[in-house]
């Protein structure tokens, strides 16, 4: 069973693996969300292609047996 352990503790515990982090600089932040928003634009571009591609190949599947 685990013990339990006082709030005043389990913040000070928090404050220092905080500590230990290493955060992005401001520079780096910004480089990974425009490199995010490129890859949504290309895998939206993507996937809009892919289903127009496959809804023509079906739309001339079935109008091929009426």
């Amino acid at each position: 069973m685990a013990s339990k352990t006082n709030p005043f503790t389990f913040l000070q515990q928090v404050r220092a693996e905080t500590a230990k982090v290493t955060w992005p600089s401001r520079r780096e932040t910004m480089i990974s969300t425009l490199m995010v928003f490129i890859m949504v634009f290309l895998a939206a571009i993507f996937f809009f292609a892919a289903d127009q591609l496959i809804g023509w190949v079906i739309s001339m599947v079935l109008s091929v047996g009426a």
